[in-house]
């Protein structure tokens, strides 16, 4: 599949210590299951070049790497949204901000409830993590969105369709992703949800 051409070096091994699968085989298998393909399409693919391991090696491979999006960039226009997922059975928050000009997804985070708390929250990583003080975002007409960008500095306009349609296509994959991965989906905690959409996003980037 095409999504699993290309390279691999956005894909941070150093959590490796004394691994006895080798680098290569982890890096295929944690671009795998990303890419879309549940966890027990990674074993075949590992099994085909001679490496057997288990669906939750595959897992913990994603996990430890704890891979995040890459900081640093300087958007005119972020597309800025959140949307409702589930993680088992119970109802989360996905935060999302999309830059507009690359299509690269600049944060994603998981929230309980939906307040001007954590939107906030989110706002004051993306300000540590990449220049946004001069970019504008692109936001829907919920209030909380629109109060916590006033109290962070951060210049938005109000726009329900056109470029702001970059994120929702992307939420809809993610929900896509997600509710395909019943067996990562259920019975984990919500910080290891979390840290799959960051992997994810990572992925996003440096594929896009």
């Amino acid at each position: 599949m095409t999504s699993l051409s290309g390279h691999r070096e956005w894909i941070d091994l150093d959590f490796v210590e004394r691994e006895r699968t080798p680098e290569p085989a982890m890096a295929l298998g944690i671009q795998s299951h990303v890419a879309g393909l549940s966890l027990s399409n990674p074993i075949e693919l590992l099994d085909a070049l001679g490496v057997d391991r288990s669906r939750k090696a595959v897992h913990d491979w994603v996990q430890k790497s704890d891979l995040q999006p890459e900081p640093g960039q300087s958007p005119n226009q972020i597309a800025f949204d959140e949307t409702v997922i589930r993680i088992n059975d119970q109802q989360f928050w996905l935060y999302a901000a999309a830059h507009l000009k690359t299509n690269d997804l600049l944060q994603v985070r998981i929230f309980s409830t939906t307040t001007t708390e954590s939107t906030e929250i989110v706002l004051r990583e993306l300000q540590r993590k990449h220049d946004v003080e001069t970019a504008v975002f692109l936001v829907d007409g919920a209030q909380h969105l629109q109060t916590a960008l006033q109290r962070t500095g951060l210049r938005f306009q109000m726009r329900r369709h056109g470029n702001r349609n970059a994120v929702e296509r992307i939420f809809r994959e993610l929900k896509r992703r997600t509710s395909s991965f019943s067996n990562c989906f259920s019975h984990v905690e919500p910080e290891t949800a979390e840290l799959w959409l960051q992997t994810f996003a990572r992925w996003h980037t440096a594929t896009n």
